[in-house]
């Protein structure tokens, strides 16, 4: 393996999170975005700030301090290939966009391996789980069309945990985590690219900051796991927090969602634990429900998909849609989910009807 890597990031702002520490451990990462967000990266780099457990206040990570090198450009400006892997870190809507989908396709001509760090699984991700209904699955999808020359050997799925939003006084290369979990990826089919995953994630490990004078270890890590299932442990944080954020005619923040009715919220969760396990994971592949809803008390605001769709976004993630889907599949339906979906399908239906 060699010494550092070359990554594309797709997607800058929840991307610049596992992009900077990828820099800090040595490797180059180019981040596809918008022109005015990459002249911001290239004049005044990646900015993180996260908390240091200890410490006051949050700690900030400039990449231009860092041993690897980050740069950014607009996808059209993009070469789909030359690089080591792909992180799709884009919302799912936005690989249809002019531009974006030639550089998928690219990518998937030049058989990168791609690790997803979306909330959606890309659908050929969605191949490497036996039984599962494909053709069913599309319509989930804003445009499942974007995904047909990906290979699912060449796919692999991260769980995006921590959690992380641009200050809206700040900058677009400044970003701040509310939590600061661990990426968890699922191994890729084959060994090769999963022995690069391994050797990024130690490398990430392996890292240090001076802090206050101190060589600190920080938080947000990657991790690779041997089974598939152990990024949808995701899904059931997101029917039961993020999606739930979706009122009739208002939204409410995450912590809200989860702890107003605390009993309904494990019902749910519950609920998409147990079509995980009939789809093939394994309980500890998991996360607690009272693990799960502990963190939710420090998530204070609406989810991503919550504000999209308050600032009228037609197409968002549909990972209920998708949940829906997959359990009429197996012969399972809950009332709590066909309500989510609702009211998701009311909000784009009054959006797209105002557009």
């Amino acid at each position: 393996m060699p010494a550092s890597y070359r990554v594309l990031s797709l997607g800058a702002s929840y991307g610049s999170l596992l992009a900077i520490k990828m820099v800090a451990a040595g490797h180059d990462v180019t981040l596809a975005c918008l022109p005015a967000e990459a002249e911001a990266f290239n004049r005044d780099g990646a900015r993180v700030r996260m908390p240091v457990k200890g410490r006051e206040g949050l700690f900030e990570i400039d990449s231009r301090t860092l041993p690897g090198k980050l740069s950014a450009a607009p996808p059209d400006r993009i070469d789909g290939a030359g690089y080591d892997l792909v992180v799709l870190a884009m919302q799912e809507p936005q690989y249809r966009s002019p531009g974006v989908r030639e550089l998928v396709a690219a990518i998937a001509r030049a058989r990168i391996p791609c690790m997803s760090i979306m909330n959606m699984p890309p659908l050929p991700y969605l191949a490497r789980i036996p039984g599962i209904d494909l053709a069913a699955c599309r319509p989930c999808y804003t445009d499942a069309s974007v995904w047909d020359g990906c290979d699912p050997k060449l796919m692999t799925l991260c769980s995006p945990d921590p959690q992380a939003f641009r200050p809206p006084d700040q900058p677009v290369n400044v970003l701040q985590v509310r939590l600061p979990t661990n990426f968890k990826s699922a191994r890729f089919d084959g060994d090769a690219p999963t022995h690069m995953l391994e050797d990024l994630a130690a490398g990430i490990e392996a890292a240090r900051f001076d802090v206050d004078g101190v060589r600190t270890a920080l938080p947000v890590k990657l991790k690779v796991h041997e089974s598939v299932f152990v990024p949808l442990a995701k899904w059931a944080m997101l029917l039961a927090g993020n999606y739930r954020c979706v009122g009739k005619d208002a939204m409410i923040p995450i912590r809200d969602a989860v702890h107003a009715d605390l009993a309904a919220s494990r019902a749910v969760y519950d609920w998409v634990v147990k079509l995980c396990v009939a789809l093939g994971a394994s309980h500890d592949d998991m996360v607690p429900f009272d693990k799960y809803a502990n963190a939710a008390l420090s998530l204070a605001s609406p989810s991503s998909a919550a504000r999209a769709l308050a600032n009228g976004a037609r197409d968002i993630e549909r990972i209920d849609q998708l949940v829906k889907v997959l359990g009429t599949q197996k012969g399972m339906r809950s009332e709590a989910v066909d309500a989510i979906v609702a009211r998701v399908d009311d909000w784009i239906a009054r959006n797209r009807r105002a557009a």
